[in-house]
This record gives C-alpha cells, structure tokens and sequence, in this order.
C-alpha cells in the first residue's frame, strides 16, 4: 500500500472567532485530542497501489551526499528548481565519486521491481545524455541501471522550441522515472538498497528524488474467446510497426465479437504513419503493465497532424497494458511528438482498468459513464487524468458521471487529475455533470496543479493524496478561462493536500475563484463545500479565496504550517463563508489564520 501521510500534526487547541481553532507552533499539550480526526483522514486518503515509494531523503546517506530541500519559511519560490519538482520538495545529491543513499526495502515484501525517480544533466545544446548509477543490494554491487534526460529538461518560453537549452527559455521538468527488473533474486523485505555514484557513473551529477519498490506477479494468460494481436502479424520484438496488425486484431475482434490479447511484449507503433488506434466497442488486454507495452516511436521533429492516441468509444474495456512513447515535449500532433494517451468518449459507458501512460500528452476522458481506475501515468507532457466536454455540443463528449478512481500520477506536465466544464465560443456546450475524482495520488506535476476543478456541477473530490506541486496549487477550483461554464456545486472532502504555491505567479495551497468580468458568465458565483481536508505545508497561504464571487462552506479542515496566512480572503471579493470547526495549526510567526480582505462584501459566518 502507499505510503499515504507525510507527517504529523501538533499542537493544542484555542478556540478563536469563526468557529475557527489555532494550534500554536511547536507547543506541548492535548496532541491526541487536536490531532486524531486529521490523522485518520491521513490514513485514507490517496490510492492503494501495489508498490511502496522511498523517499531518498529518509534515507542513509553515503560520502559527499547531501539533502537539498524548500519548506513552509523558505523564500517562496519563483522559478521551477529540482526542489520544487521532487516529491516532498527534498531530494538527495550524488556528485561525486563514493556518494550515495541507502534505502530500506520496508514494503513488507520482496521487490523484483524498481522505478527510480531520479535527475541527470541536460546535454549542452539540449536532446539530453545517457549514464547509469550503481544499485547495491546489502550492500553488494548487483546492477547498473540506465537512465537518460532525453524526455527532461524542457525550457519554458523558448525561441525555437522547449528542447533548446540556448534558446533563452527557463528550464523545468527536471525527473524522469526509470522503471527496473531487479537482476537476480528479488530484494528480500527489510533489505538495503543502496544508489551510488561509482567511477563508471558519468553524469555529473544524480539527483535521486525516490524509489519505488513492487513485487510484480506473473504474465497474465490469454483469455478465452480472444484474438491475439501477434496471430495478425503483430511484432512483440520491438522491430516492425504493429500499427496496421494491432487494429486489424480489434476490427477482427469486433466483428466476430471477441476480445483482442496482447501477449508479453513491446510493440512498435505510429512510426510509418498517422494513424491513431480506435479500440471503440472491444476488450482489450495485455499481459500486465510491466509486461506488454505498446511504445510510440513517432518521427522527431513531428510531422504536423501526426496522431498516435488510442481512442477509446462507447462499449469499450482496455486493461493490463503500457502505453509509452518517444515525446520530448507537449503539443497534440505537434513536432515535439505527444499526444494523448487515450482519448477516452461516447454515449455508452467505456471502462479502463490498470493500465500506465508514460510520455504521453494527458488521459483524455469525456462521454458519459466512464471509469478509469486502478491506473498509473508519469513523465506526462499534459494532465495526467483530464475529465471534459470537448468545447462543443456532441452527445459522444457530455463529461457526464466519469469517475476516475484510485489512480497514481507523478510528475505530470499539467494538472494530474483535473475536470473542466467549457460552455464553448458560442456558450451553448451544457456543463460537465457528476465527475467523481475519488482516492487517487498525485506527486509532484512540474506544471500547473495537483488537482483542478473548472466548473460543473454535482463535482465530488474525496479522499485523495496530493503530495508536492511545483508551479501551482494542490488543488484549485474555479473555471476554465473566459469560456468556461461557472463552478455550480462542488464537494471536496477528506482529502489530504500537501504543499502548493509554487513559483506560476502567486500561488497558494488551495485557491477558490470564479468567472472574470471578461467571462461569458461574469456575475456567476463559484459555490465550494469543503469538510474534513488537511491542507499541509503550503509554501504561502494554506488557502486562498480569489476574486469575485465565491460562496465557500468550510467545515472541519486541518491546515497545517503554512508558510503565510491559514485562510486569506483577498480584497474584491463578493459572497458568503459558513466557516464551522476548522483548525490552523503550526503557524509561523507573525502569521494569521483568517485574513479577510474583502470583510465588507464577503461576510464569514458560523
């Protein structure tokens, strides 16, 4: 199970204003009392995954090896930094020869399976290197694992294009995860792993963020009544394009009413062509997502209009499978090579159940009851799970009852788990309706937030972990731009969010807002209930109601050392805050738990 909680709260309760309690920094007193409600809510929110993440900061660190981390006091951030980007916003610096960390293996389980989250240079004119670092087991050398930037290092605001280092952009999108087939025995529960920085390890520097340790069972079987993609020509050597035998397999299968396998292997895809996947109407499944892999390698620069989705439609069930690709930087059909992973809509319900989307544009989810859930997606180039209506009327997009649940994303390039209502130019795409973002985790998106609600109505986000956001919020609720229809209803409980106001303008932990004057919904108010969350850590205030119109029900909360303000209301804001039980704990000094800039016109009541 993951490791859901980061860290504890303290302190005693006074009772001020506001039904609003204030648990000073640091001091001794009725801990159990303060603390149990939030720390149930800890042990519950997030996914429960079949691996355990390491943090390599809470590791034993070897040679030269040092910490670099930001917390809640540190300077707010203003540009992206390895920091920002690694989860828990610490991670561990190799550098030189001998330097090391030391990490126990206490999954409580063996581990034949590794992914490394982990930072290497840029090359000097950009495309990224290639090194390896050193794996010890008990302290005995085992393998050398391969790691490469090639799908880092991005430079926002560059000239010619966000690949180029020379080209006066701002670098981000400093990790990439490594996924690793332990050689030899699998690495017993209560083990050391150890990364270090050997003689033949020729990056200059490695900065390791975590790891995450899994024992991966067996390939599935071929299911009965199914078509096997390698019977149609198929190549799981990774040599041929599967492209044209993979969707001659689904048409198959559909015609005749059976299910498309996909055995043990990586199948090239979307290299001779533009053809994107459309798995509409069938089953799919692979072998496992450690075991079948269907890997783009589109050609770089990419030719304009150049697909390679999967399309998921009304009937459809994709499970077991990764979708990898050979994408340096974000734009649907665009030369940098990304696109979505699927591209999910349809009138009649489609389901996708544990699959793993690697450099890849967002999971794009729309149509009406849909389920994505058991799922993982990293080193995205969009959001990681992105519930919509499209931007115009179509019955086959409505954005109505998607659940997206028990879902782990990390280091997305946009929101990690977001859903958007967009009215359209022409104000007539009716509101996403009953999207449910339920017990997932999401660490460290290097762009944008961890969790975004853009209107809609009857929005449920409950019991989810995020953990760490470098440029944005933990989670943000408000609307999409200037065409988006206005934020109805929203319920957002139990949920535990770490960090948040990063270094995209101001930033807070949590942000409330509501349509701009330039809106096509200028006077619409935004209505939040909010019970039962702990916002931790943030590196400005905890939360912050923006302008205009906000009407904000706050029971219950745990906001936890923020580095400014527990709740700052700031001026210009019109509307209503029934703000009952909540609490402000470890406050910095000099610091408020409400500010209410808007004291006139938005009135707190209990």
């Amino acid at each position: 199970m993951y490791r859901r909680a980061l860290s504890g709260l303290c302190g005693i309760a006074l009772l001020t204003a506001c039904a609003l309690s204030v648990l000073p920094h640091n001091e001794a007193g009725a801990d159990n009392v303060a603390t149990a409600d939030a720390e149930l809510v800890a042990a519950t929110a997030g996914a429960t995954t079949p691996f355990v993440t390491a943090e390599a900061e809470t590791g034993t660190l070897g040679g030269g090896a040092r910490i670099r981390s930001i917390s809640p006091g540190s300077p707010a951030p203003t540009a992206a930094s390895l920091e920002t980007e690694a989860s828990g916003y610490a991670l561990v610096e190799l550098k030189a020869t001998g330097d090391s960390v030391t990490i126990p293996n206490n999954a409580g389980k063996s581990a034949n399976t590794l992914v490394v989250r982990v930072s290497i240079p840029d090359a000097a004119a950009g495309g990224g290197i290639t090194a390896s670092l050193n794996l010890y087991v008990n302290g005995v050398y085992r393998q050398a694992i391969s790691l490469s930037s090639r799908q880092a290092w991005n430079y926002r605001d560059a000239t010619t294009n966000p690949d180029d280092p020379k080209a006066s952009g701002v670098p981000y999108r400093f990790y990439n995860e490594f996924p690793v087939w332990v050689t030899g025995a699998p690495i017993a529960a209560g083990s050391t792993i150890k990364l270090q920085k050997d003689a033949a390890n020729t990056a200059a520097v490695y900065d390791v963020d975590s790891v995450d340790l899994e024992n991966v069972g067996a390939a599935l079987t071929q299911p009965a009544n199914s078509l096997s993609v390698v019977s149609y020509g198929a190549d799981p050597n990774f040599v041929n394009d599967s492209t044209v035998a993979i969707q001659n397999t689904v048409n198959a299968a559909r015609t005749q009413g059976k299910s498309v396998w996909i055995p043990t292997g990586k199948y090239l895809t979307n290299s001779l062509a533009s053809t994107a996947l459309n798995f509409t109407g069938v089953k799919v499944q692979g072998a496992g997502m450690w075991y079948s892999t269907i890997y783009r390698k589109v050609p770089l620069p990419t030719p304009a209009g150049w697909r390679s989705q999967i399309l998921v439609g009304s009937g459809t069930t994709l499970t077991d499978l990764q979708i990898d690709a050979n994408a340096i930087w974000r734009g649907v059909g665009g030369n940098g090579g990304s696109d979505y992973g699927i591209n999910a809509s349809g009138a009649g319900g489609w389901l996708v159940d544990r699959i793993w989307t690697r450099h890849v544009d967002a999971n794009w989810l729309s149509g009406t009851n849909g389920i994505i859930q058991n799922s993982r997606t990293a080193d995205t180039y969009g959001d990681g799970f992105n519930v919509n209506n499209g931007n115009s009327p179509n019955a086959d997009k409505l954005g109505k009852n998607i659940t997206v649940q028990n879902n782990f994303a990390r280091n997305t390039g946009d929101d990690s788990f977001a859903t958007y209502s967009d009215a359209g130019a022409s104000g007539t795409n009716p509101q996403v309706n009953g999207t449910k973002i339920l017990n997932n985790t999401a660490v460290a998106p290097w762009w944008a937030n961890g969790i975004r609600v853009a209107g809609g109505q009857n929005i449920e986000v409950k019991n989810n972990l995020v953990n760490s956001v470098s440029s944005n919020s933990a989670l943000d609720l408000g609307v999409f731009g200037d065409t988006g229809n206005p934020l109805t209803s929203v319920t957002v409980s139990g949920n535990v969010l770490n960090g948040g106001g990063g270094w995209n303008g101001t930033r807070h932990g949590v942000r409330i807002s509501s349509p701009s004057s330039t809106s096509l919904y200028p006077t619409a108010y935004s209505t939040v209930t909010m019970s039962n969350n702990i916002l931790r850590g943030s590196l400005r205030a905890g939360l912050y109601i923006d302008k205009t119109r906000v009407n904000a029900t706050l029971t219950s909360n745990t906001i936890d050392h923020p580095a400014k303000q527990g709740i700052w209301i700031t001026s210009g804001v019109t509307g209503t805050g029934t703000f009952t039980g909540n609490t402000v704990t470890n406050l910095l000094s000099g610091q408020v738990a409400t500010q209410n800039d808007s004291s006139a016109t938005f009135r707190i009541t209990s």
